[in-house]
């Protein structure tokens, strides 16, 4: 096995997608029969909330609400694209900026310009790519950004992906107009996301039944156990309630001086990972294993590293009074438990 492996499966009959890095399970993606993030629809301005700045939309797959809408107008129509997933009761959470994602290319028509991902750095490299962004695009009046993944993609195949983007957001902008609510795009499942977003060089797997070959399965099992294990044999909890997801960490039999440090440090690297297998965001709560306040920016910087390399938007909100830390996840995954039974 290399030490990346992208397996392409199902699970329960749902489609699936897991990231093995060194045999061990990085990230899943599970689909599900809720509308996906990504999703376009032409939508229909509903009715307004009143002290909220929002507006319920109208929508083939039921009510959506879109936040910070001055001017708009019951009965107007819209484009719109699902962000994220609604929680039970609530409406489906949208945004007006639309963006047409692929593995190259990220075409934004609210934001005008060729931009390069700022992780290349090789000058002739972002020179080459903006020529072939240029040749594409035209005098285009949309916005492009070329992603990371063309540090290492084909010439052809960016060229390509660039044209694909181009012209479904054009497809999908000339159908703004009507007055019924319709949906434009499904929004990709989790084997289009794995080939779009797990861009790094890996052995990808498609065989029926990969899944337990693999080991992801056991994993996967494993992730229903709230306890999770680190090294030195302390260990962390993460439990959501319907209010938040409470983390405690402790140190199990280690009695040093330094056992809630280094307990607290080995959890803010793995957390990251945890939460996006488990599929939870909102409000995050740390209820670290004890140690000295001077240590506390050790540990932030050890925790915001860990968070700068995951993909969901996540805000370290800092300390409570309690001595508590607080996060805010974004919500762009269903609970592990809402769709594996």
């Amino acid at each position: 096995m290399t030490a990346r492996t992208i397996a392409l499966d199902h699970i329960g009959g749902a489609e699936a997608a897991a990231l093995m890095v060194e045999g061990r399970l990085d990230d899943l993606l599970i689909d599900s029969d809720q509308p996906r993030p990504g999703a376009i629809y032409r939508a229909i301005a509903d009715r307004p909330v009143k002290g909220q700045g929002g507006m319920f939309l109208r929508t083939p797959d039921g009510s959506a609400f879109l936040r910070q809408v001055k001017g708009l107008a019951p009965g107007q129509p819209l484009l719109v694209q699902v962000t994220g997933y609604a929680e039970p009761g609530k409406a489906l959470p949208v945004t007006t900026k639309l963006l047409f994602k692929s593995r190259y290319a990220i075409v934004t028509p609210d934001a005008p310009g060729l931009n390069v991902s700022r992780s290349i750095k090789d000058d002739d490299l972002r020179d080459t790519l903006l020529q072939i962004a240029h040749a594409e695009m035209g005098e285009s009046d949309l916005g492009l950004i070329l992603r990371s993944a063309c540090a290492v993609g084909d010439a052809d195949e960016i060229a390509e992906d660039i044209r694909t983007m181009h012209d479904l957001a054009r497809a999908v902008l000339a159908d703004a107009a009507g007055r019924e609510p319709e949906k434009l795009t499904e929004g990709d499942g989790p084997h289009a996301l794995a080939w779009r977003d797990w861009a790094e060089p890996s052995e990808v797997i498609t065989d029926v039944g990969c899944f337990a070959t693999l080991d992801v399965l056991d994993q996967v099992d494993r992730l229903s156990d709230a306890q999770v294990p680190l090294p030195g044999g302390g260990s962390y909890f993460v439990e959501p309630t319907r209010a938040l997801v409470a983390v405690d960490v402790n140190t199990g039999g280690d009695a040093s001086p330094a056992a809630g440090l280094k307990a607290n440090l080995a959890m803010a690297r793995d957390l990251s990972r945890q939460l996006r297998l488990r599929g939870l965001g909102g409000q995050i709560t740390l209820d670290l294993a004890p140690m000295p306040k001077k240590d506390r920016r050790t540990f932030e910087t050890s925790l915001r590293a860990a968070f700068r390399k995951d993909a969901t938007e996540t805000a370290l909100a800092g300390w409570t009074p309690l001595g508590h830390f607080e996060l805010q996840r974004k919500r762009d995954r269903l609970p592990l438990t809402d769709v594996v039974t």
